[in-house]
């Protein structure tokens, strides 16, 4: 079975590969989503690839998502229809075939406010969108949408005020952990020979005259500068597209526009409800999305133009989904209710509105200099979309035939045995003395990949006891982070291969110091390096809850960079 392991080793052993001054056919950079998933698309074509990433994977957008894997709903009144029907397509692949121990089903309701002309108007939508599921031949497994009286809307969400809504509308989409999803797009491009490195930061690129040779790189883990060569280069860098741009002295195709979206996490008891909810807003909607044992509340949508690395949410960020929000709820949230909040950027291509609300999320894919393809815009649903069509425009540089495109063919990694795997649940967590439940929560996370989980609790039973501070986790879970997902640094494991500083109401204070030690464990850290790891953390904790004070975007900006990012091991 194909797993991609991204251990330390496998990292070093990929910079090598690329430094080694063979010319790989193509490499990419940026490693998020759109990057993972077209350095897969390279490699399962045959051709020999490299992907790089300055940070953490998914450390940027791709972790800062509403964790939707959907049509997009409101595009159908932007009359985008294009644009829906391909988002259909995908989430009806991923649901299936290519990641069902990452994606699952998940319900929204639509409260009506007014009688008559709304039902018609929103069932004629969302029998539209039902429609368009079917037709794009992957709508299997997500139920059809359904007309609720007001009675039965509030058996399904029982927080609802009684006089916010005349009946509602249940529909259904997707959801995923964004980070994990894309770090899993990474070990598949591993399993089927990609050569991945993280904390490698393209600082320049290579040139033979007009074209575009490869990219200098500053190794962040081994405090280096080098040199890769590649017949094509692929920047899918998403909101940093521009600033990668810059280094190449090139006229740019386009422009990309950085739009901010925060999310609340709150508990799940604080809302009584079954079912999500998609609430209308003066300027778009608002998502309250079910997510574990929390509900995820979101999103804003307001121009960005500072500091990239660290969007900030602001006080006035918080207060406007907390106003939307109990506008629709029996009991109001509050503040005191909120246990995570977070922050990303939207990559949107400019030009086409004023309004980032109304910028389209259609992507574009350009080539500004020989050897080199530019992939920007779009939405985390269609990034197998993107990835195709970056690759497609290098294959036409390389001069040679290349197959087509086959990653909807490809399952990842995780994927293969899922449900049987899942049938033996109740087995395997008599077998470790474990809950069903726990066992259940590794699947959802690692799919058939829990029993190389189960595997390190066999060897070391302590491994299988919560993580002190975060009891949703087991330590097992923070060991195979370190071994076989790249997690480098404490916040890797703190923020993108757990929730737990989005889950907790301390964001992950307490777990941090057990976190770091079986880390340090694992990675041979000094003391005074798992010293240095969980200080940094708390000091962005810190940063993150100032900047969630002031009263706008520059305020909250400065409060956010008191605590400089941690991107050296050792």
């Amino acid at each position: 079975m194909r797993t991609g392991t991204l251990s330390p080793q496998r990292r070093d052993a990929a910079m090598a590969a690329m430094t080694s001054g063979e010319e790989l056919d193509v490499l990419v950079v940026g490693g998020g989503v759109v990057g993972a998933g077209a350095a897969l698309d390279a490699a399962t074509r045959g051709l020999s690839v490299g992907v790089l990433e300055a940070r953490d994977w998914a450390s940027g957008t791709s972790s800062r998502s509403s964790k939707l894997i959907h049509g997009g709903l409101r595009y159908l009144e932007m009359l985008d229809f294009g644009l829906v029907r391909e988002a259909l397509r995908e989430r009806g692949l991923l649901v299936q075939k290519l990641a069902p121990h990452l994606v699952r089903p998940v319900s929204f309701l639509y409260p009506l406010e007014h009688r008559g002309w709304e039902r018609l108007y929103a069932g004629a939508g969302v029998m539209l969108y039902d429609t368009m599921g079917i037709s794009s031949g992957h709508a299997r497994g997500l139920p059809r949408h359904r007309h609720l009286s007001r009675r039965a809307a509030l058996r399904e969400c029982p927080s609802l005020r009684p006089e916010s809504l005349i009946g509602g509308i249940q529909y259904y989409d997707a959801q995923m952990d964004d980070a994990r999803f894309t770090m899993f797009l990474v070990r598949t491009a591993v399993a089927y020979g990609a050569h991945a490195a993280s904390r490698a930061r393209v600082v320049g690129f290579l040139r033979d005259g007009a074209r575009v040779t490869g990219v200098r790189v500053q190794d962040l883990e081994h405090d280096r500068i080098v040199e890769i060569r590649a017949k094509q280069v692929i920047n899918a860098t998403g909101v940093w597209t521009d600033d990668v741009q810059d280094l190449v002295s090139e006229r740019k195709p386009f422009n990309v526009r950085a739009s901010k979206g925060i999310h609340l996490v709150v508990p799940r008891d604080r809302v009584q409800s079954s079912t999500g909810l998609i609430l209308r807003t003066a300027t778009s909607v608002l998502f309250v999305i079910p997510w574990d044992q929390h509900w995820i509340i979101g999103t804003t949508d307001t121009d960005w133009d500072l500091d990239k690395d660290h969007p900030a949410a602001s006080s006035r960020d918080v207060d406007y989904l907390l106003e939307e929000v109990n506008k629709v709820l029996v009991t109001p949230l509050t503040r005191d209710d909120v246990q995570g909040v977070y922050a990303g950027l939207r990559p949107l291509l400019s030009g086409e509105s004023e309004l980032t609300a109304k910028l389209s999320r259609e992507h574009t894919v350009a080539s500004p200099a020989p050897g080199l393809v530019v992939v920007a815009g779009g939405k985390f649903t269609t990034y197998r979309v993107m990835a195709a069509d970056a690759v497609d425009a290098a294959v036409r540089g390389l001069n040679r035939t290349v197959p087509r495109c086959c990653t909807d063919q490809v399952p990842l990694v995780g994927a293969d045995g899922f449900v049987a795997m899942r049938n033996q649940r109740n087995a395997l967590a008599a077998e470790l003395g474990l809950h069903v439940s726990q066992v259940e929560h590794l699947l959802r996370r690692y799919g058939t990949l829990t029993d190389e989980v189960l595997t390190l609790v066999r060897e070391d039973p302590s491994l299988g006891q919560p993580l002190e501070g975060a009891d949703s986790y087991l330590r097992a879970e923070v060991a195979y982070a370190a071994l076989h997902e790249d997690a480098r640094h404490l916040e890797d494991v703190l923020t993108r291969r757990t929730r737990i500083s989005i889950e907790t109401f301390d964001r992950g204070t307490t777990a941090a110091r057990a976190a770091g030690a079986i880390m340090a464990e694992v990675l041979g850290w000094s003391p005074e390096q798992l010293d240095r790891e969980v200080a940094h953390y708390l000091q962005r904790v810190e940063a993150e809850r100032a900047a969630q004070e002031q009263p706008d975007d520059a305020t909250a900006e400065l409060a956010r960079l008191g605590a400089p990012e941690l991107l050296v091991t050792g």
